[in-house]
């Protein structure tokens, strides 16, 4: 008998012409849509249409903000100045902008991972470090030099709070690769996860069925925990 699994859209990185072809082009990692196959869940790739925002969440279960080599742009969140090392995508982040608020209001899942952490900060009305080495006083190496598989450094996951219920690690090793993180948390977040410098490593809203994100990039399966964590967010799409 047919088992309906999951369906969880995922947000694509969008590129310019150049490189891999002479017109613009969609990019995601093969290991974000492993991730959710491994957990029994439906990956959906969501190209940027502001017009079909409303038909993606009539369709999917759940959905998985991605990273990427761009930042939000910072009159996002009321900073009209913008660090010389900030790169924007407009197009990509007003895309992710409007889904995610809408996801948050029909209570659907919501997954950020890396810059889709920051981008669900700040659709929730919190503000980040434009650039931690200028903004930051941090011993800690967060763009890490060697393979995204291997650990960077560890993480400190805070108790009483939905992450710590689903790793059961007071800490745990992480991936990092980022030059930003959360400054001021949106509406209704709280912090599950810190760096050893203090830096804000994870957030997460009680107040919604699944709203979660994490800095690092847990689709890398550094540790079980991460397997874990990605268990929990297909585990919170499935239909009650």
């Amino acid at each position: 008998m047919y088992e309906k699994k999951p369906l969880i859209g995922i947000t694509l990185d969008s590129q310019e012409p150049g490189k891999y072809s002479r017109y613009p082009w969609y990019a995601l990692r093969e290991n974000y849509c492993t991730a959710i196959l491994d957990k029994g869940a439906t990956p959906l790739p969501l190209p940027h249409d502001l017009c079909s925002v409303d038909q993606y969440l009539g369709l999917i279960d759940g959905l998985m903000i991605t990273g990427g080599g761009h930042d939000i742009d910072p009159s996002l969140y009321g900073v009209n100045e913008r660090h010389p090392t900030v790169k924007i995508s407009p197009k990509r982040t007003t895309f992710e902008m409007e889904i995610t608020q809408k996801a948050l209001e029909k209570n659907i899942p919501v997954f950020g991972i890396c810059g889709g952490m920051q981008l669900l900060n700040v659709a929730l009305g919190g503000s980040l470090i434009q650039h931690i080495p200028d903004e930051a006083d941090s011993t800690i190496e967060h763009n890490q030099q060697n393979c995204r598989h291997e650990p960077c450094h560890n993480v400190a996951v805070l108790e009483e709070t939905i992450l710590h219920k689903i790793v059961g690690l007071p800490e745990i090793p992480v991936n990092s690769i980022h030059h930003q993180a959360v400054r001021n948390l949106g509406r209704g977040t709280r912090v599950n996860a810190l760096a050893p410098d203090g830096l804000i490593e994870g957030i997460e809203s009680p107040e919604h069925r699944f709203c979660m994100g994490l800095q690092w990039h847990p689709e890398f399966i550094v540790g079980k925990h991460d397997c874990t964590i990605f268990k929990a967010f297909v585990e919170s799409t499935r239909a009650p």
